[in-house]
């Protein structure tokens, strides 16, 4: 028997649910007088689904269906606290795969962080909001957040959902406006947006993100780009040369510069960003130059006003 209403199964269909964590993932419920663990997922693309349980006794149960549109429950009898587990689905090709659940996953923002970006006072917010990739109990993914106080529904859309705002509806945190999800399996250099429902006129927009670390390169794209921040430096030796010479006392010429249209390849296409560095690095220093300095880096409506 379902243990969820009409209302809230058509919400769920419709996209339009702001608190997906209280409905999908593991919740106890009440079967008459007993407790018992119902699982419940929203996989749109997928003809079958069985919970199977990850380092437990208890054995995996096949997801009845509650709307043909993809949303599924399994309810365990007895259970009062959630246990590890991973979906087995089958797609309309009898395809079968198992991937992991997002919302088994608790929140990853610490209190003290929320508070912090509620009152504008976090100096790393960079690091709590944006797409990061991470590791949640041994599980691999990319853990994204974006603030958007005047959202009714956000959700984390890209090339791993086929950009459906419905599959990753993202936990709202009411204190001060933040949504974040965990998302297992992304990898790095995946594509992804936000799809935000407005609160007040019932908008439906993408929004690139404002902390990503990577964005497609070349208009009309505009992704974000999920990206990792490390790198291994290799400037020891021009670190030390830096370091034996007085800035204030020798000369300067300073080449001003516009990156998307100081050059172009063949067929009129942009340079890259490393293709970038290597030609313009190599002019610049041709043309005794000793100082580099770019204009805005940001898209522009014309590139031939520069």
């Amino acid at each position: 028997m379902a243990t969820l209403n009409q209302t809230a199964i058509k919400i769920i269909i419709r996209g339009e649910y702001g608190d997906p964590f209280a409905v999908l993932g593991p919740h106890v419920v009440k079967q008459g007088r007993q407790e018992a663990l119902a699982i419940r997922a929203f996989l749109p693309w997928v003809e079958k689904v069985t919970v199977v349980p990850v380092g437990s006794d208890q054995t995996a149960r096949p997801m009845d269906p509650l709307h043909r549109d993809g949303l599924f429950e399994a309810v365990f009898p007895g259970y009062r606290s959630p246990f590890a587990y991973r979906l087995e689905v089958m797609d309309g090709q009898g395809v079968v795969r198992q991937v992991e659940d997002p919302y088994r996953f608790a929140s990853t923002l610490s209190d003290y962080d929320l508070y912090l970006i509620g009152e504008g006072r976090h100096d790393r917010i960079y690091e709590k909001l944006g797409a990061h990739l991470c590791t949640l109990e041994g599980v691999a993914g990319v853990r994204f957040a974006v603030w958007a106080p005047n959202a009714r529904r956000a959700s984390v859309v890209g090339d791993f959902n086929r950009w459906d705002g419905r599959v990753h509806a993202m936990r709202l945190h009411p204190g001060n406006g933040i949504w974040e999800i965990f998302v297992p399996g992304v990898a790095e250099g995946a594509l992804y947006k936000f799809e935000v429902l407005s609160r007040t006129n019932g908008l439906l927009a993408l929004k690139a993100d404002p902390c990503a670390f990577a964005f497609e390169e070349h208009t009309p794209r505009t992704a974000s780009e999920v990206a990792s921040l490390a790198y291994d430096w290799g400037d020891a030796d021009w670190m030390a040369t830096r370091a034996r010479k007085n800035a204030l006392d020798g000369p300067i010429a300073i080449y001003e510069v516009h990156l998307g249209s100081w050059r172009r390849k063949e067929g009129d296409q942009f340079l890259t960003y490393r293709e970038l560095a290597e030609e313009l690095g190599r002019y610049v220093k041709e043309m005794g130059y000793t100082h580099v300095e770019l204009l805005p880096v940001t898209e522009h409506p014309f590139y031939g006003s520069w």
